[in-house]
């Protein structure tokens, strides 16, 4: 289910330019950074790349919506950790994605956790944008 923009919270802005051999950065100047293509890609790997930034914000995300689950379930989330792995490479259209999200919660057992990942792959905004799209495993 889409959202309409007046149920809109909040509006990430950046502005890319020269694409992938460039430079990005937010309209509140908290993120600037230069993008280069990774040297696996016959680029300089010098900056970070759009494959890394989705990365990080798709960690980000799924542990916030692991947090969500967890209270509800009155999980204990100490120490825990969420890692994305992007991975791009060529598919029939010409590039695509596949990202491994992959969860550590050290308090609790592997069943309960696995359940935790679960429900939070459900709820994950990233999770929800990406399905059907992308393969997302998790692990």
């Amino acid at each position: 289910m889409s959202i309409q923009q007046s149920d809109v919270l909040y509006t990430a802005v950046a502005t890319a330019l020269n694409g992938r051999d460039g430079r990005v950065a937010t309209d509140d100047g908290r993120l600037d950074v230069t993008v280069n293509p990774p040297r696996e890609l016959g680029g300089s790997g010098a900056g970070t790349n759009p494959e890394q930034l989705f990365a990080a914000g798709y960690s980000a995300c799924f542990q916030g919506a692991l947090a969500v689950v967890a209270r509800e379930e009155k999980a204990d989330l100490t120490g825990s950790t969420v890692t994305a792995k992007v991975g791009l490479g060529r598919n029939d259209d010409g590039f695509g994605l596949i990202v491994e999200i992959s969860a550590r919660i050290p308090e609790v057992d592997p069943d309960t956790a696995r359940s935790l990942i679960e429900r939070a792959h459900e709820v994950c905004p990233y999770s929800r944008a990406t399905r059907g799209n992308i393969g997302v495993t998790l692990a």
